[in-house]
């Protein structure tokens, strides 16, 4: 129970999740990795993805990690099945699960994803979402260039409203009723995209589910960690200052970064 949780992503995205952990799990420990210097994931090959997964699981398990959160859905795509299988001595969360099932429980008919290359090219929210709910009518995008706009600080600018405006504006989307963030960078332009669509398309961010599904995994398995003060570590591949600000953002300016470079 006292473990910490691991959760890691290739760069910023995933301290959505990671605050999203701490506002429902205040008392849990958790440690996060971001891959900075590889970010983003989105652009690379399956078998890339994969072993710079791995790399990053053998590390927080020598951190003694409980449970790991994938807090990437590139990663989530292409790697959970394999790193669940190679890596059983830890339970497993990934990002694009609970979305799914959130979306279909509200009765959508028509849904839209916009991701990164490699989610879009997995068809796996297409997949998860059509296995719950046949008739769906799914529309998914990749928008390659979101990610790194807001790992360089492009965040809230004309530059990420005019990549939003062109993503968006392509008839596929034009029936949608939701939309699936399919990339847990894109939260960080959640303002930006709901004021495109006027109210009018809700726009769905999984951090909040995936906390949920966090919270009755350690439930169900016993292992809650008791009401005491946790301990919350930061590591990335290399800092950068984009990481740096998102972070005190959600964080608070106090929290200590520490760069870590994985073996091989």
């Amino acid at each position: 129970m006292e473990k910490p949780i691991g959760i890691f992503d290739s760069g910023v995205g995933g301290l959505t999740v990671a605050a999203a952990v701490r506002a429902l799990l205040p008392q849990e420990s958790f440690i996060y990795f971001g891959d900075t210097r590889h970010a983003p994931y989105g652009d690379k090959s399956a078998p890339t993805i994969i072993e710079y997964s791995r790399r990053i699981t053998r590390f927080l398990i020598e951190q003694g990690c409980k449970t790991i959160v994938i807090a990437c859905n590139s990663a989530s795509a292409t790697a959970y099945d394999i790193l669940r299988a190679e890596f059983p001595e830890v339970y497993w969360l990934n990002v694009i699960d609970p979305a799914a099932r959130f979306v279909v429980d509200q009765g959508y008919e028509h849904v839209g994803v916009i991701a990164t290359r490699a989610t879009a090219r997995s068809e796996v929210y297409a997949k998860r979402l059509k296995a719950l709910q046949p008739q769906l009518e799914v529309a998914t995008k990749a928008t390659p260039l979101l990610a790194p706009l807001i790992e360089e600080g492009f965040a809230g600018t004309e530059v990420s409203r005019g990549a939003i405006d062109t993503y968006l504006s392509e008839p596929a989307f034009h029936r949608i009723q939701a939309l699936i963030l399919g990339c847990t960078h894109y939260p960080l332009l959640k303002d930006e995209i709901e004021a495109y669509y006027r109210g009018g398309v809700h726009v769905v961010d999984s951090a909040h589910g995936v906390a949920l599904a966090l919270q009755a995994l350690l439930q169900r398995e016993n292992l809650l960690r008791e009401a005491r003060v946790p301990e919350t570590h930061f590591f990335v591949s290399e800092n950068t200052p984009a990481f740096t600000q998102v972070a005190r953002r959600f964080f608070g300016s106090e929290i200590a970064l520490e760069e870590r470079l994985l073996p091989a």
